[in-house]
């Protein structure tokens, strides 16, 4: 399992909160910060999953595509917010 889908699934996010997070990041990578305030996951926690983000992008490709989303909207929201 994807180390990000394993810290939210350690915290009692439910599989269908997951699927919103990753679904709101592939369209708008601002909204999923305002779900990913809502989750009540400890500012600690929400660190480290940060720092392992940051250490390893590619682990947000994973979680995407594991989750059985387009990545390629990723990348655009990604290219939109570089703008």
């Amino acid at each position: 399992m994807n180390p990000i889908i394993a810290i939210l699934k350690e915290h009692n996010v439910t599989d269908a909160k997951i699927q919103e997070l990753f679904q709101a990041l592939t369209d708008n990578p601002l909204m999923a910060m305002g779900i990913i305030g809502q989750l009540g996951i400890p500012p600690e926690k929400l660190q480290q999953l940060m720092a392992l983000v940051m250490q390893n992008p590619a682990l947000i490709k994973e979680a995407v595509l594991e989750l059985g989303l387009d990545f390629a909207k990723v990348e655009a929201a990604k290219a939109q917010l570089q703008k």
